[in-house]
């Protein structure tokens, strides 16, 4: 791709970010030929990708059949049409159903990414209609960083709270071995060759070289990006989109302090990451948020909506009427040993025998181990109007030390940093920590000695925590009789406050089942397409499993780059 001056480029396809979303659909369109360029406002490439946990949930794969499970794609459009409910939409889910085990196929023969897939891993809610216990999501399969070569010291890090030591864990086993690594001999050996490589990379290089979970999915489409020689712009953000009659002909990019003029001739695509960051736009469109500053999110501080705006000076329509504008996750606010403050995210801890979560008048208010994009959803329904919406994750001395609980790591590794900033409370009684955090004592109370009275049977009448496959999925296999139900009875105790946060924005540019952004009227925007958190979500509103953000990520940029190649199917 040869630039016709130093203010021009020119180009097949321009994208709009690199994450997976973004990068799936630059390689997808480079494999069949296409001149590509990726544009990164941020420094660092990988975007909300880089820190997530890697996982898609995609049904229908090779990846399932492996394992015996075959289902056509109404058994997932069923499961999906009841997720949605009133925001099904047919045609995009049919695509992203027909289209997914494609891309899967793609990516697995033709490129750098490899996937792990588990036997079991409950959709969310998989007693619903058409929901399986497992065969839709898979998990990106660790990664040697020595791969990119140079290019590793561009890829985004992932979240300091989700590491140990700099170090991410892979999802599944590996989270396994390291909170038994006291317990287990096997888990111990495996625990302290996984650290001494760990030490060794960093040593030699300066950071961890296995890439896991979405470090291991970013650097795997990097890879693949660098193999057919795309170039990736760092810290080159969009700042206008090209419209001549009608149609978006590129875009304006600036670089070095200089504007360029890239020409896209086939089409621009927009995989920003979404709006998390976007102040104005949670303010509209999170009603937790009523300044638009009362929530946290993990993700990159520039997702900040980027291409949800460029979209609007083409012409493109924002969804805004899904349920929920977001995939809601509970976050704890941490602050790290440099003064910074962390985000993080409660994914599993919730899910473990001996912890329960309270509102501020002491009372349960839902099953724990539910998934957290109905967690937050029932922490909103039992907040009093006009407090904070915010909640409590309660366990005794025990359990922390056997689990840990959110930035908490589990014994040997100490507590004091937590308790010293203030992130853990403790209290020697109820009573003392219902004080330190602000609980009611008496409610908080009440509340314990009423779980306690059924924990011991495994049983809990008021919320049946444990009741469903996903919950039982992220308890404790080798607790019983319920694997996420056990007393809280140990002194001291602690508590951990719990605010709003997502895992990516639902709201986003209207497109076709080609990923092409429309108008107000519906009609094809030419030369403008969008994927990943930038289109909006074909989940509508809901969260029905492990991986739904990245595997329409991944599908849909693949779509994208079909379409923009103007192909039907892969080359072989």
């Amino acid at each position: 791709m040869a630039s016709v001056d130093s203010d021009t480029y020119e180009c097949d396809v321009l994208v709009a970010g690199s994450g997976c979303s973004g990068m799936s659909a630059a390689v997808t369109a480079g494999h069949h030929g296409l001149k590509v360029l990726i544009v990164e406002k941020e420094p660092k490439f990988g975007g909300t990708t880089a820190r997530s946990g890697g996982w898609l949930w995609i049904p229908g794969t090779s990846l399932a059949r492996a394992w015996g499970i075959v289902e056509g794609p109404e058994q997932a459009r069923t499961y999906l049409r009841h997720e949605a409910g009133n925001s099904f939409d047919a045609a995009r889910v049919d695509a992203f159903l027909t289209k997914g085990p494609e891309a899967v196929d793609f990516f697995i023969s033709k490129t750098a990414l490899a996937f792990d897939m588990p036997l079991t891993f409950p959709d969310y809610h998989a007693e619903a209609p058409g929901g399986t216990q497992g065969g839709r999501s898979m998990v990106t399969r660790p990664f040697d960083g020595l791969e990119l070569g140079p290019l590793i010291k561009d890829i985004g890090l992932p979240l300091p709270e989700l590491t140990v030591f700099g170090m991410m864990l892979g999802s599944g086993k590996e989270i396994i071995h390291f909170m038994r690594a006291t317990k287990s001999l096997t888990s111990a050996v495996y625990v302290a060759k996984r650290l001494a490589k760990h030490f060794m990379d960093v040593r030699q290089h300066g950071r961890g070289m296995t890439l896991t979970n979405g470090n291991a999915l970013a650097g795997r489409l990097a890879k693949s990006a660098l193999d057919l020689k795309i170039p990736l712009w760092l810290s080159s953000p969009v700042r206008e989109l090209i419209v001549e009659d009608g149609a978006v002909r590129g875009a304006v990019v600036e670089r070095d302090g200089q504007r360029t003029r890239v020409t896209a001739k086939r089409g621009v695509v927009l995989a920003c990451g979404g709006f998390p960051h976007d102040v104005a736009r949670r303010k509209a469109m999170f009603p937790h948020a009523p300044t638009g500053k009362e929530h946290y999110s993990p993700g990159p501080p520039g997702n900040t909506g980027d291409g949800l705006r460029l979209a609007e000076t083409a012409g493109g329509q924002i969804s805004d009427n899904l349920p929920n504008s977001a995939a809601w996750v509970p976050v704890s606010i941490t602050t790290r040993k440099d003064g910074s403050r962390g985000v993080m995210p409660h994914f599993i801890d919730r899910a473990k025998p001996g912890v329960i979560a309270v509102m501020r008048d002491g009372r349960r208010f839902a099953n724990e181990g539910n998934s957290y994009h109905d967690f937050v959803q029932d922490m909103v329904k039992a907040a009093k109007p006009g407090e904070e919406i915010s909640a409590f994750l309660i366990c005794d001395h025990r359990t922390l030390r056997k689990y840990g609980l959110g930035c908490v790591p589990p014994f040997p590794m100490p507590l004091g940093h937590h308790l010293k900033t203030g992130y853990l409370k403790r209290g020697a009684t109820l009573a003392e920590l219902a004080s330190a955090a602000g609980i009611d004592a008496k409610g908080l109370e009440a509340t314990v000695t009423a779980f306690n009275k059924n924990a011991a049977s495994g049983h809990d009448p008021d919320f049946g925590k444990g009741s469903r496959a996903y919950n039982r999925y992220q308890g404790d296999a080798q607790h019983g009789p319920n694997p996420c139900i056990a007393p809280i009875e140990q002194g001291p105790f602690y508590a951990i406050k719990m605010v709003i946060g997502d895992l990516g924005t639902y709201a986003g540019i209207k497109t076709d089942e080609h990923a092409r952004a429309l108008d107000g009227d519906g009609r094809v925007i030419e030369g403008l397409y969008a994927a990943g958190n930038d289109m909006a979500s074909i989940m509508g509103g809901n969260y029905p499993g492990a991986g739904i953000t990245l595997g329409p990520a991944l599908t849909f940029g693949y779509i994208a780059g079909m379409h923009l190649a103007k192909a039907e199917r892969a080359v072989r």
